[in-house]
């Protein structure tokens, strides 16, 4: 038998990357905007809600909207019947006080994914950012590290990536038991993050009609609430 002896073989150290889950926060007030954001009229069609589900669908990964109004669920089966989606719908309990209680919530109910966090009302995300930061953590080596989208000047914290390992979990129930409520603040003190850097025109967070005035044509002026 002729030719060249084979090289050792090379393994990739690195850990096969835990399934991923797309999660859509839309349980807030909307107090500022006047008017549920959620249903808000987009301009590439159906409302911002609509829009964000079948945006994280484009990612391939399960998906769980998480809302404290049952008006958002119906429309996510809509969504489910028309499409051939499979939305997993997550109605909040009450004590509904912010996204890091959502978010232990959803470490619970999903344990060992990672969990790709989205608000509702970044109504100019596009796919691309989605992937890159998808692709970013998966460049990473630490399974419990948490992958932040970074604007430029600020982080993000809204979209990220969260792995619900038992570590960043026990972190997040701790954290909640003692009454924390900031996100923010339990990132600063608990966990790794890790920035990436995406483009900032799409990580509008839209809070108040001003923040639906028109960029190059996009017709969220459409948006805003008269």
């Amino acid at each position: 038998m002729s030719g060249a002896a084979a090289g050792p073989l090379r393994l990739d150290p690195r850990p096969q990357p835990a399934p991923l889950r797309a999660c859509l926060l839309s349980g807030g007030d909307s107090r500022r905007m006047g008017t549920d954001k959620a249903l808000l009229p987009h301009p590439q069609g159906g409302t911002w809600l609509e829009r964000a589900l079948q945006l994280l669908a484009g990612l391939g990964a399960p998906l769980t909207l998480v809302s404290r109004h049952r008006s958002h669920g119906r429309l996510a089966h809509e969504l489910n019947r028309q499409l051939g989606l499979e939305i997993e719908v997550l109605l909040e309990p009450p004590p509904r006080e912010g996204p890091l209680l959502a978010l232990t919530r959803l470490m619970a109910l999903h344990p060992g994914q990672r969990l790709l966090l989205a608000p509702v009302d970044m109504p100019r995300l596009q796919l691309e950012s989605l992937r890159a930061l998808v692709a970013a953590a998966e460049a990473g080596f630490d399974p419990d590290t948490i992958h932040l989208a970074h604007d430029g000047h600020r982080l993000q914290p809204l979209l990220g990536l969260y792995p619900a390992t038992p570590s960043n979990r026990a972190a997040a129930e701790a954290f909640t038991g003692r009454g924390g409520r900031s996100l923010l603040r339990w990132l600063e003190q608990t966990r790794c993050v890790c920035a990436v850097n995406l483009d900032p025109a799409q990580l509008l967070n839209a809070n108040t009609p001003a923040d639906c005035a028109p960029a190059s044509g996009d017709g969220f002026s459409r948006s805003a609430p008269g």
